[in-house]
């Protein structure tokens, strides 16, 4: 069986992203591309890498029919999925490339984002979008809530760990390197290839990064105590990519022992040999996620480096991997493509 999915805010880099990843899948017809800004044009005059596909032209959310469409891929800016989503029919499934039902408390959605939630009763029914860890209520979902591309690049390395109870839970420093796709494509002063091609910017210092609410909020639930970890992110001159390194107290080879039996069955997540650490060239494109362990010169130290493709894993491969799962169809369907190297 084949289902009918829109992708809305397709005009951006993980709208395009999906287009890329759907066209392809045996499972999934685009019928429906919405970029308000853009409505009328062709997919193609936005992306011309996506000229040999025939897709539907650009149009408005409003004029869509959504009576024809079995899930909807929100891939919009925060604030504009929640009356939308709100709005939408109870048959069209949705999973939100946002961050507006990541949070289960309104407070704290409040408190990152700077607005109260409009759409208070959805999001309680939201399902929080890390595959790996949340697969059974993403199979019964109807609305599931992507997670940022840092809060699971670092979660895939973290998560097994607080489980296990391996590591120091109040010495957890997180020090992340991102593609500049990460910021989006609207244009901004700060992203000009003149601005950022020679030089490395940390953003959102100080723990003000909005990622941190999800760190608490999922950290915490699983210590069944408060979490809260340092975590800098930084802007470096690459389109694509995360990497995460985590500088952890816990023993490196229980840590790797935890991670490799973690994650031995799942078809996405690499834990390397012990000792051998990932870049993020060997992910680049996929949806995959490959994460690496070492010691450090002092006994007790580790750590902890994980990498994805920040528009792929960490965002639009989620997204359909999660869809995958609401939609009954094998959760490998259309993402096994190898990354793209060099």
């Amino acid at each position: 069986m084949t289902y009918n999915v829109a992708i809305l805010g397709a005009s951006g880099y993980t709208g395009a992203e999906l287009v890329r990843i759907i066209a392809t899948h045996p499972g999934l017809r685009i019928a429906a591309l919405s970029a308000d800004r853009k409505a009328g044009q062709a997919m193609a005059s936005v992306y011309p890498q996506l000229r040999h596909l025939d897709l539907p032209v650009l149009q408005t959310i409003e004029e869509i029919d959504f009576g024809t469409i079995d899930l909807a891929f929100a891939a919009l800016p925060h604030g504009l999925s929640q009356a939308l989503v709100r709005d939408l029919p109870e048959t069209v499934k949705v999973v939100d490339l946002g961050a507006d039902f990541r949070l289960r408390d309104p407070a704290e959605y409040e408190k990152w984002y700077g607005a109260p939630h409009v759409a208070v009763e959805l999001q309680k029914t939201a399902v929080y979008g890390l595959t790996e860890f949340y697969r059974d209520e993403i199979k019964g979902a109807r609305l599931v809530a992507g997670t940022g591309c840092n809060a699971a690049t670092v979660q895939f390395a973290l998560r097994p760990l607080i489980e296990a109870e391996l590591i120091d839970l109040d010495n957890i420093i997180c020090d992340l390197k991102n593609g500049i796709s990460g910021a989006g494509r609207s244009l901004k002063e700060n992203m000009l290839f003149t601005e950022r091609a020679t030089d490395v910017l940390g953003y959102s210092q100080g723990g003000k990064h909005r990622h941190l609410g999800e760190f608490d909020q999922e950290f915490s639930a699983i210590a069944g105590r408060k979490v809260e970890i340092m975590f800098t992110p930084h802007l470096v001159p690459m389109s694509r990519g995360i990497l995460a390194s985590c500088y952890l107290k816990g023993d490196a080879e229980a840590i790797h022992a935890a991670l490799s039996a973690r994650y031995a069955d799942e078809p996405f997540i690499v834990v390397l040999p012990f000792g051998q650490m990932p870049g993020t060239g060997a992910v680049a494109g996929s949806n995959f996620c490959h994460i690496g362990v070492t010691g450090d010169r002092v006994p007790g130290r580790a750590l902890v480096v994980s990498t994805l493709d920040n528009l792929n894993k960490g965002s639009s491969g989620q997204a359909v991997q999660n869809a995958n799962l609401m939609l009954g169809l094998p959760e490998t369907e259309g993402l096994m493509l190898a990354p793209v190297f060099p």
